[in-house]
């Protein structure tokens, strides 16, 4: 039997709570119901499919990852999107991370088998988004206001059981004194 898994990090609660008032407001004003089934997070290696019987090998490749580098903090600063008309995307936007580039470089050493260009965002509206109704959020949220930050301190693998569940996490190792 396959399963998907996935590789990302995630701010804690009160921000995933926060990020969830945009998918409401996208749920119920435009159509969009499919976002509210994911907590807010960052992808580091997006959705890929393999044979259950395989996860230990998923697992083994998931604890090699580098992951010394002190904890780090990501600012969320405003909204972007991917304007693609088939498929539009709605997100809280991250500013430029540099520790979160490299933690998604070593996350690639491992997890490379797909090709995908890295573009750190929260999904806020995708899936069954049409393109109208993008533009329509598109308008209010390009000029909406949201500013947090949350510092990162481990990776977390998942596997779709239904819903995404965490089944493995990995901490961020590199000691904070030696900056």
């Amino acid at each position: 039997m396959k399963k998907m898994y996935f590789i990302a990090v995630y701010p804690p609660q009160e921000i995933i709570e926060e990020v969830k008032a945009f998918k409401k407001d996208l749920a119920l004003n435009y159509d969009n119901s499919k976002a509210l089934k994911n907590d807010a997070h960052i992808t580091l290696f997006p959705p890929f499919s393999r044979e259950l019987e395989l996860e230990s090998d998923i697992h083994t490749a998931f604890q090699k990852i580098d992951t010394d580098l002190p904890p780090f903090e990501i600012t969320l600063n405003g909204f972007g999107s991917f304007p693609n008309p088939k498929n539009p995307v709605l997100f809280v936007q991250p500013e430029h991370n540099e520790n979160l580039n490299i933690l998604h470089q070593r996350v690639r050493q491992y997890f490379n088998f797909i090709k995908y260009s890295f573009t750190p965002h929260m999904t806020v509206g995708y899936r069954n988004l049409s393109y109208d109704n993008y533009l329509k959020a598109w308008e209010i949220y390009k000029h909406k206001e949201f500013k947090t930050k949350f510092t990162v301190d481990k990776i977390t693998l998942l596997r779709h059981d239904q819903k995404w569940v965490p089944i493995a996490e990995k901490r961020l190792i590199g000691n904070v004194n030696e900056q």
